[in-house]
């Protein structure tokens, strides 16, 4: 990986708990996020990953604990908030919008950053019309830099599995975030199609500067472009620090290997 300048911290996790019920899904975790930096969160099926994101973005409201962007510090925050902050997120299972095309959904993306009111969007007349071409620009070069030009007409349904990965990154890049959250953009894909995306998410912090935070299965590819990993087991931390300090940690081998806890 290029040598980058990693910034200040930008994201704090303090504390976090969180409880479905009497069922644990995070026990008092703490870590921190530097700016340009991809950040990984790793850990077995049902560690709390997710969960964790889930809190980041404010889809989750934890019971304790605090989180902490650029110096501002929020106890709960609702995913709006989150969003207008500049943190944007994809999800492991895709939500996109199956019947309307590859532009269009990333469009969507663009949502925040519209300033005419609905009446005059739903018009596309005036004022409306030369800001929904101006966001348009933006999304082509967004379609251009994912290399999915070929297929910017096409109703995502038709797409293949990898490609709907391509547009749904598509779409939180139209936001324009400070902070990405990437929940398993690998998932299900094949070794080319995760090559593809490695790359992408590497330009995408590269040339764009954008802070990666990162919940990914193949460990392969995490220590590949990860700069710091924090590792999660059932809702606890137990490992935090660089790709080689994170592989060396005993309690980590442990857990990934299966022994007993």
């Amino acid at each position: 990986m290029a040598t980058k300048k990693i910034g200040e911290v930008i994201l704090e996790v303090n504390n976090i708990s969180l409880s479905f019920g009497g069922v644990k899904a995070l026990t008092d975790i703490s870590f921190n996020v530097r700016e340009h930096e991809v950040r990984a969160i790793i850990g077995p099926n049902g560690a709390g990953k997710s969960s964790m994101l889930n809190c980041i973005n404010g889809v989750y409201q934890p019971q304790q604990g605090s989180i902490t962007f650029r110096g501002q510090t929020f106890k709960h925050m609702n995913s709006r908030q989150v969003a207008e902050m500049g943190v944007a997120r994809t999800f492991q299972n895709l939500a996109l919008f199956k019947g309307m095309s590859v532009l269009d959904n990333i469009m969507s993306g663009r949502t925040l950053h519209m300033k005419c009111n609905l009446l005059w969007q739903a018009l596309r007349w005036g004022p409306a019309e030369r800001e929904e071409n101006a966001q348009r620009e933006k999304v082509e070069r967004i379609i251009d830099f994912l290399e999915i030009q070929a297929h910017r007409k096409t109703p995502v349904g038709r797409l293949s599995y990898g490609l709907q990965k391509r547009v749904d990154l598509g779409r939180a890049l139209a936001m324009e975030p400070q902070v990405l959250l990437l929940d398993e953009p690998m998932a299900g894909m094949n070794v080319e199609e995760k090559q593809d995306m490695c790359r992408f998410i590497l330009d995408v912090n590269g040339e764009f500067g954008t802070t990666i935070v990162l919940i990914e299965h193949d460990m392969g590819v995490v220590m590949d472009i990860s700069d710091r990993v924090v590792v999660l087991d059932y809702g606890k931390k137990i490992g935090d620090g660089t790709p080689d300090e994170v592989r060396q940690n005993d309690d980590v081998i442990s857990a990934y290997l299966g022994t007993s806890h």
